[in-house]
């Protein structure tokens, strides 16, 4: 094993479930890093939904302790799950994607062997990302914390009128807003649900926390870009079942009054792509930029 496979000695497969016809595409991975030297380790999760039993199971936490680093083979969706988890250990990950590119798992399947050798060995682009912390306080008492690595979403319930919140910043009042609810995203998050709400790309490098409105009453209630130093406190006035997701993990019970401060964590993550890795070159794919009807690419 050479130097730089050897500051990897330990990995962790992270695979999605239910993907049919995975195991191959496992066991070569497998074989792969075991044949370089690597110990390899299951996630729990995965262990249980794949019958692999030769390779040892580890829970997120023991991964953050033992592993020098975790390949996800999976969607964003299978991604954002592991990389919240791991984000107090400081566990690198790199993202092989089972079907379509994504904007973490952005390693081909086809091409995932000398992809992940080149990286094992060094040849790799790292690249950090910010995460939030919420904090649910009723009555002045935490009753619920969650971490997100695209976005902290307030919502109205589904047969409910429109929500209505007091959003603070920094201690300054910002506005009153009645809307279907209030997406709080991170630059990695951009590129999701805010995107759909009508909010703008944020470069994963800026600094910012995105606000976006859904469907705000008021035309004037506008998407902003707010310093990632920023504490965001939003006040529940009026609004029936509005609930609250960190990466769509539920929390249903809010009340009026409840408040939700939302910060920068004090954790990252870090992402581990291929050699010549581009952040436009995944934005035209994913968005479909440059597409013309001659597939010439002129006009």
């Amino acid at each position: 094993m050479s130097a730089t496979h050897a500051m990897y000695k330990t990995i962790a497969l992270v695979v999605r479930p239910n993907t049919a016809g995975i195991e191959d595409s496992v066991q070569s991975v497998l074989d792969f890093l075991r044949g370089a030297g690597h110990s390899v380790v299951f996630e729990t999760e995965t262990a249980a939904h794949l019958n692999m039993p030769d390779v040892p199971a580890m829970s997120p936490q023991g991964i953050g302790e033992k592993c020098d680093v975790a390949v996800v083979m999976g969607g964003d969706g299978t991604m954002l799950g592991i990389a919240r988890q791991l984000a107090p250990f400081e566990v690198p990950l790199i993202g092989i994607n089972q079907g379509r590119l994504g904007f973490m798992t952005d390693i081909p399947q086809e091409s995932m062997l000398p992809v992940l050798d080149k990286i094992l060995r060094g040849a790799h682009k790292a690249e950090r990302r910010t995460l939030l912390e919420g904090r649910v306080l009723r009555d002045g008492k935490v009753i619920h914390v969650g971490m997100a690595v695209n976005d902290v979403v307030v919502s109205r319930g589904a047969g409910a009128g429109m929500a209505e919140l007091r959003v603070d910043v920094d201690d300054h009042f910002m506005y009153n807003q009645r809307s279907d609810g209030l997406i709080v995203a991170t630059p990695t998050g951009s590129t999701a649900y805010a995107l759909s709400a009508g909010g703008p790309l944020l470069h994963p490098t800026l600094g910012g926390i995105v606000l976006v409105p859904i469907a705000p009453h008021a035309l004037s209630n506008r998407p902003i870009v707010l310093p990632d130093s920023s504490e965001i406190v939003i006040e529940i006035k009026r609004g029936r079942d509005i609930t609250l997701n960190f990466d769509m993990q539920t929390f249903a019970s809010l009340m009026p009054q409840d408040r939700i401060h939302i910060q920068r964590s004090p954790h990252t993550i870090t992402f581990l792509h291929p050699e010549g890795w581009s952040y436009y070159n995944t934005l035209r794919e994913k968005l479909h930029w440059n597409e013309y009807p001659s597939g010439d690419g002129k006009i």
